[in-house]
């Protein structure tokens, strides 16, 4: 025996050290699971938070019944962190992660991998962040992470593949430079504080990521990376079936290779506009026939307030829509199209709270009216708003809308974890966005003390400024101009009789209070319970999602709607004055968690309405009032037909790619009209027009409904006798047949559009013999192999554009399979000579295909074809699309995927052959040519026949 530590003492140790362990174990799980994040009584996944040793934090999610996997790397470092001397850096690095790493070097290998197990991948660049996000199939999940942390961890940034993949963020800037949208934003940042990095260019370009000997981008990238992305930077989400332990040991396996560099995120503590520059408007000149006013108003960081969410407050009484809202009085008033107010960027150190406004014509000329209105209505919000009576109404809404919580695609729900995981704690990434926990009536003050018009800058996006020697913004050629406000003078101007309406809205009458679900088995199919005067009522139970929700859609197919460009024209004008009259009362029903959409389509309009079921039919009935007895006056009339002529003006100047790929739509849908035929129907037609159109439109009808989730049988008929005797008393019974895709002639046909854009458009549409369930799907068995090659080949290898992808093209059922590019510095013979050599190249690829890969690539498709529904929306879309397609077996998709599980190799080739290399069917649409003939092609088309079905 040694001497030393006598036995007694030895035992004392050994319990004193047990002790211990057991406190620090102890210690260790209660501090792990005060970090577990709480969760919606509703969500049946298991959550885990875990911290690597390199500082990655990462949410895990176990999901058993998934068959998609996700995951989502959120990383602290965005366009914000650009050298001044580099804009764009960031966003360029975004792109490099991609392409190829050193234990998977080949470039392209991880985006294919991820297509050939049915998945999708991308990033995006943001201010302070950049996200990396991918899904696919659950059991591919591992092998995916293995390559996805690669990218973290040990990025090759290829030599030969720095300079071209900066052409393609070059393509990507030059496709953005006609969008209004972006235009805008390159002024914003132009009227900002030049100390602040928001004022710089974020995209970058081939001036900006220049690439010479004297100044080499490589080492400039490498520098970027090394002192911007750490892994105590990094919060990852990942989602699947397997355990929460199978999820960590995936994690910490392959993650903790990130190497830690300890960085701090970049603070912007900077005021977003410098202080001498406020108050202040910003007037931009719009391309597009488009008028917008946003009131940005400075105020400190809401970050560390998201329990209280005051900004939300007083935002959610400017952005009110009901009776006496702000929106309400200038809508009346002619002057305003719709309003949002929220959070515009919260830096973590600053913040801006803006009210954002689409304006009429006559809403553009009125600006200071509309800022004096504003000015009220704060005041009113300031003086009478502050209300714990208000405060407790959105705390239920937001505690019911938790409650019954939904679960989201698993892509969404990662993107969504891996950003919160940066801002919340991790018990409060899942709850963060209700939380309402206390009434905070001096933080509510402390926002309102700040919306003044001293602390107001304001931005203008007019087609036609009248700018005295403006400014132009130094990449997208925007003209802009700053002119300083006067305070006194916005006090001053009256708002006339406009404020005396204003008022703050009342008790949310649709707040459900019966949340309780119905007895009765679900019901995998709807059943046919009749049709009463016609009209056929589809009925389903459906309460598996554990929420007191149910849907509703009536369809009232006319074959008036689509007889002709006037008529598509007329139901059009007729849903957005339903629309508008609803608005007022139907905001309130969307707070208390309902949705409703009234639309036209070329069968006729549907009207959808969903929710908590309690207060569904009240809300349904409001609506059908309005569809049988549509206020229809003088000035909604002018506005809408003026927004008409807008909209319909604004699509030829769209994107290349967008016109060229909606040519095909509009060439070959039976139904469908042009732009240039409904822009002469809606330049003619009169407010006369319009209501005898709606007095006649339902004369004859075709009615359709579902009732489907949260719904009694009996409840289901209930509606259809409201639905008759609202709407149908005075209508006849019509046949109205579903239109169909018109059959191209045989070879090619090349039609050529007339576009105002630097930018070369390209669509190669290439359609299937007939409509069957095998023709079908071959097309989207061969778009499935094909897609990723052709992207890799068009966009990474031959640089010939940002926007290149290659997609099935079916339409109404018409399968077909389309080839698009967008290009800045090819003509169309160039992109289409190159789409031919890639095609030619492909098809010995296609040939050495060996039945592994063929059946990896079926089960690819088939993976999305029968991808689990999640919530009840995502059962009643697909159930109402069969019922819309007469397919009343319910089995569209499993006889679809039985269809592509046989399709042999030598079909596919077949079909590659016909469709691809000799273009059997096909028709290329482009811009950039020298002879335009698309009213011609179109004409030919509209004596097609339909493709045939089978």
């Amino acid at each position: 025996m040694r001497t030393g530590i006598p036995v007694n003492a030895r035992f004392f140790l050994f319990l004193t050290r047990t002790l211990a362990l057991l406190m620090l174990l102890l210690g260790s799980s209660l501090a792990l699971s005060a970090q577990e994040p709480v969760k919606s009584p509703n969500d049946s996944n298991q959550y885990r938070f875990i911290e690597l040793d390199n500082g990655l934090r990462a949410i895990l999610v176990s999901d058993k019944g998934a068959d998609k996997a996700a995951a989502s790397m959120n990383v602290a470092v965005g366009s914000g962190d650009d050298p001044e001397d580099r804009e764009g850096l960031a966003h360029f690095l975004e792109h490099m992660l991609f392409l190829g790493t050193e234990k998977y070097p080949r470039p392209g290998e991880y985006q294919q991998f991820i297509k050939s197990h049915g998945g999708s991948h991308n990033a995006f660049t943001a201010f302070q962040n950049t996200n990396y996000f991918f899904d696919i199939q659950a059991p591919f999940l591992e092998a995916a992470l293995d390559r996805f942390a690669q990218q973290f961890a040990a990025p090759l940034f290829t030599p030969e593949l720095v300079d071209r993949e900066r052409h393609a963020v070059h393509s990507e800037f030059s496709a953005s430079r006609k969008e209004d949208s972006r235009r805008f934003y390159s002024v914003k940042k132009a009227a900002s504080n030049p100390d602040h990095a928001f004022s710089r260019f974020a995209v970058g370009n081939l001036t900006t990521l220049e690439n010479t000997e004297d100044r080499p981008l490589r080492p400039d990238l490498i520098q970027f990376w090394r002192n911007h992305y750490s892994a105590n930077l990094m919060t990852l989400a990942v989602y699947g079936p397997q355990s929460l332990d199978q999820l960590e040991t995936m994690v910490r396996d392959r993650f903790q290779a990130i190497a830690n560099r300890q960085l701090e995120p970049r603070q912007h503590s900077e005021p977003l506009y410098a202080p001498d520059s406020l108050p202040s408007r910003v007037t931009a000149q719009a391309i597009k026939d488009v008028r917008k006013l946003v009131l940005s108003f400075p105020i400190p960081s809401q970050e560390a307030s998201y329990r209280t969410k005051p900004a939300n407050y007083i935002a959610n009484l400017l952005g009110h829509e009901g009776p006496g809202s702000l929106l309400d009085i200038l809508k009346r008033a002619g002057l305003v199209e719709n309003l949002s107010a929220g959070i515009g960027m919260d830096t973590g150190e600053n913040a801006t709270l803006e009210l954002s406004m689409s304006l009429t014509p006559e809403g553009l000329k009125q600006q200071d009216r509309i800022l004096a209105l504003v000015f009220d209505d704060i005041d009113m919000i300031r003086n009478q708003g502050i209300s714990k009576q208000r405060f407790e109404e959105m705390q239920k809404l937001a505690r019911i809308d938790f409650r019954f919580r939904e679960k989201g695609e698993p892509l969404h729900e990662v993107m969504a974890l891996s950003s919160q995981l940066q801002h919340y704690p991790a018990k409060d990434i899942l709850s963060a966005p209700w939380l309402m926990e206390d009434y905070a009536p001096e933080q509510y003050q402390a926002i309102l003390d700040r919306l003044t018009p001293e602390n107001l800058m304001v931005f203008v996006l007019d087609p036609a400024p009248e700018l005295d020697d403006p400014h132009q913004t130094q990449w997208y050629d925007t003209p802009w101009s700053r002119e300083a406000l006067d305070p006194e003078k916005l006090r001053a101007t009256q708002a006339g009789s406009l404020a005396a309406q204003l008022q703050l809205p009342g008790p949310n009458p649709f707040i459900p209070e019966n949340l309780e679900m119905i007895s009765g088995p679900n019901m995998d199919t709807p059943v046919l319970l009749g049709s009463p005067s016609g009209l056929d009522v589809w009925y389903g139970r459906d309460t598996r999602f554990g929420t007191p929700k149910a849907n509703i859609f009536i369809n009232l197919r006319t074959p008036a709607a689509s007889a002709s460009a006037r008529n598509n024209v007329l139901t059009r004008l007729l849903v957005d004055a339903i629309n508008t009259n609803l608005n007022p009362w139907g905001y309130s029903a969307q707070l208390a968690g309902l949705d409703y959409s009234v639309y036209p389509h070329l069968r006729g309009i549907t009207i959808r309405v969903g929710g908590y079921s309690d207060k569904l039919h009240t809300l349904l009935n409001r609506i059908l009032t309005q569809i049988a007895n549509p206020v229809l006056t003088r000035q909604r009339f002018d506005i809408a037909r003026q927004n008409l002529l807008d909209t319909l003006n604004n699509q030829t100047r769209t994107p290349p790619v967008q016109q060229t790929s909606g040519f095909v739509q509009s060439a070959l849908i039976q139904g469908a009209w042009s732009t240039e035929e409904k822009l002469e129907a809606a330049r003619n037609v009169t407010l006369e027009d319009l209501r005898s159109f709606a007095r006649t439109l339902l004369t004859r009808v075709k009615p359709v409904m579902l009732a489907h989730g949260n719904l009694s049988q009996a409840s289901a008929l209930n509606t259809a006798q409201q639905i008759n005797a609202l709407v149908l008393a005075n209508s006849t019974l019509a046949n109205v047949p579903r239109s169909h895709m018109r059959q191209l002639p045989a070879g090619e046909t090349l039609a050529a559009l007339d576009v105002d854009h630097p930018d070369t458009g390209y669509t190669l549409y290439m359609q299937g013999a007939d409509s069957s369930f095998a023709e079908r799907a071959r097309y989207r068995l061969l778009a499935q192999i094909i897609s990723s090659p052709f992207y890799e080949d068009i966009r990474t290898t031959r640089q010939l554009g940002y926007i290149v992808y290659a997609m099935p093209f079916e339409i109404l059922e018409a399968p077909a399979l389309g080839f698009v590019v967008q290009s800045p510095g090819s003509g169309w013979k160039d992109v289409d000579l190159a789409v031919r050599e890639f095609t030619t190249g492909f098809a010995s690829r296609l040939e050495n295909l060996d039945s592994g890969d063929l059946e990896r690539e079926k089960q690819a498709v088939i993976s999305k074809l029968l991808q689990q529904d999640r919530q009840l929306g995502d059962v009643s879309d697909r159930l109402w699309r069969e019922i819309d397609r007469d397919a009343t077996g319910f089995d569209s998709r499993q006889r679809l995927a039985e269809a592509i599980r046989q399709v042999s190799k030598a079909e596919l080739l077949q079909t590659f052959r016909k469709s691809v290399l000799d273009r059997e069917r096909a028709l290329l649409v482009v811009t950039g040519a020298d002879k335009h003939n698309a009213d011609e092609i179109r004409a030919q088309m509209k004596a097609r026949p339909p493709v045939p079905e089978r």
